[in-house]
């Protein structure tokens, strides 16, 4: 009797678990972001990153430098709670991983290697 009630106990948590890790939408990534990536070798860095979805596909943009000028991303994929974007900035193709933390930032890396914390900007 112990074995039942344990082993239920254990589908209804992996079920439970299951329904509260629902993919992320992919309006929760729209707008504005300031993306700082850290310990680069270069130092900290911040790159202004803007996201939208039009027809199911999301874009994303990002400003390389302080003139303003956006670059659209090679592409821009959301899969289960992740973001991850392709880009090419100073001339090296870059990925850049980013999950949410709450409704105004979201966390990863670039490249798997260096932090980066986003926050949105109003």
């Amino acid at each position: 009797m112990k074995t039942l009630v344990t082993l239920l106990i254990l589908q209804l948590s992996l079920v439970s678990s299951l329904f509260l890790s629902q993919p992320l939408s992919p309006e929760y990534f729209e707008g504005k972001w300031a993306v700082t990536v850290k310990d680069t070798p270069q130092g900290t860095a911040v790159i202004p990153m803007r996201f939208e979805t039009v027809d199911g596909k999301t874009k994303g943009f990002f400003m390389e430098d302080q003139s303003g000028t956006e670059k659209e991303m090679s592409s821009v994929m959301i899969s289960k709670d992740v973001l991850t974007a392709y880009f090419n900035i100073t001339g090296y193709d870059v990925y850049v991983s980013l999950k949410k933390v709450d409704d105004e930032s979201a966390s990863g890396s670039l490249m798997d290697m260096f932090t980066a914390e986003a926050k949105r900007v109003k």
